[in-house]
């Protein structure tokens, strides 16, 4: 049996603010190897459900540089992972709008219109809710506190963290 628990935001937030403008050793830097914006967003999300899935190829889960889930650092991966129909250990997530975002949610951006390219991590929202009140910690373009309404992107799609499944 599963059970639904809550999801620490303040604890992902805490993260995303301390590792935003450097790389957590525990974790590789894959900067270099198209970019760290997905495994940056994973960590956040993982210190805030604190449980990782290590199934085969579809779970989310992070144990070294070369034994990951493609979910942990793919950007559509780990949509697909976060918004799953059968429930699973992890986090879980759903499709929201901008008026949904909480902080320790993602935010998903395409620059060329095609596939999602970024996975920034909200760490604050304002009131009115707008993209100027949107604020974002990155990897890949290294911020914090970023306005969302600064990215120049073609498509966005937005992530609410709704839980974490536990076994």
């Amino acid at each position: 049996m599963r059970f639904l628990r809550d999801y620490d935001r303040q604890a992902a937030v805490l993260y995303a603010h301390q590792w935003a403008y450097g790389r957590n050793p525990a974790y590789y830097d894959y900067e270099k190897l198209g970019g760290d914006c997905t495994n940056f967003a994973s960590q956040c999300v993982y210190a805030g459900a604190g449980i990782m899935n290590f199934t085969p190829t579809f779970g989310w889960y992070y144990i070294d540089a070369n034994q990951k889930a493609p979910a942990w650092t793919g950007v559509v991966y780990f949509w697909n992972f976060m918004t799953r129909k059968t429930p699973s250990v992890g986090p879980v997530g759903e499709s929201a709008g901008l008026e949904d975002l909480l902080p320790g949610d993602i935010v998903q951006l395409s620059f060329k219109g095609e596939t999602f390219q970024h996975s920034p991590v909200v760490v604050s929202v304002g009131n009115p809710i707008t993209p100027n009140n949107v604020l974002l910690a990155a990897h890949s373009y290294d911020a914090d506190w970023r306005p969302l309404s600064s990215y120049e992107y073609r498509n966005i799609r937005f992530l609410h963290i709704t839980g974490t499944i536990r076994p």
